[in-house]
């Protein structure tokens, strides 16, 4: 049974998302909150498989909310997914970066909702190719130059390699057929990397490649 957190400072969006989570057979709410310091309190509470959290409320945001999650150590099973307006909502990357899984627009399709969560549910990042492509090199085009950092140092030349595609949008299927690997390998080469890298999921990683310079938004037109 995945088990889910709602933090959002609507009750009408709440019900509706409790509503279409509730009829699912593998999926329950365990939790609903109007702001992102009872998030953060009902997290440590339940150890939610998943997070739903609203970017924008009053007092703690969603935001701040998340850096406290993906800073506590007793909650790295806990993934967070970004609700936003609009998709490339300007605190979307700096939520990645701090360790929300993925994000998703308020007026998702119910069935893209519950994929969504799924995905999530099991460790995946909520990120398709194309969404990382335009969200991260928005961004990063916008943000200062890439910062000197031996923190790559401890990867393979081939992880490296895996981890600057991951960093374009590619999947594991994508990376496996670029490199001419099989996909199993290629999830391996991802997880060793994000292993030495200490980072929580495929996100952060997506982040990291381009925080230190070895993928730059110009790369990807």
């Amino acid at each position: 049974m995945i088990r889910v957190l709602l933090a959002d400072d609507q009750a009408l969006v709440r019900a509706g998302f409790r509503s279409l989570l509730n009829s699912e057979d593998d999926i329950t709410v365990v939790g609903e909150v109007s702001d992102g310091a009872e998030a953060v309190v009902v997290a440590r509470r339940e150890k939610p498989d998943v997070v739903l959290m609203d970017i924008r409320m009053p007092g703690t945001d969603g935001l701040e909310a998340t850096r406290r999650i993906g800073a506590d150590p007793e909650l790295s099973g806990v993934h967070v997914v970004i609700l936003t307006t609009f998709d490339l909502d300007e605190y979307v990357f700096e939520a990645l970066r701090v360790g929300a899984s993925g994000f998703l627009v308020k007026d998702t399709e119910p069935v893209e909702l519950l994929q969504a969560v799924r995905v999530v549910a099991r460790g995946d990042a909520l990120l398709s190719p194309g969404v990382t492509r335009r969200l991260v090199a928005e961004f990063a085009s916008r943000s200062r130059q890439p910062y000197a950092s031996k923190e790559l140092d401890v990867l393979t030349e081939r992880e490296k390699e895996i981890v600057a595609l991951v960093g374009e949008g590619l999947s594991n299927d994508e990376i496996a057929q670029r490199l001419v690997l099989s996909p199993a390998t290629a999830k391996t080469h991802v997880s060793r990397a994000m292993i030495k890298l200490g980072v929580r999921d495929r996100a952060q990683l997506v982040v990291l490649a381009y925080q230190t310079g070895l993928v730059r938004p110009g790369w990807l037109g």
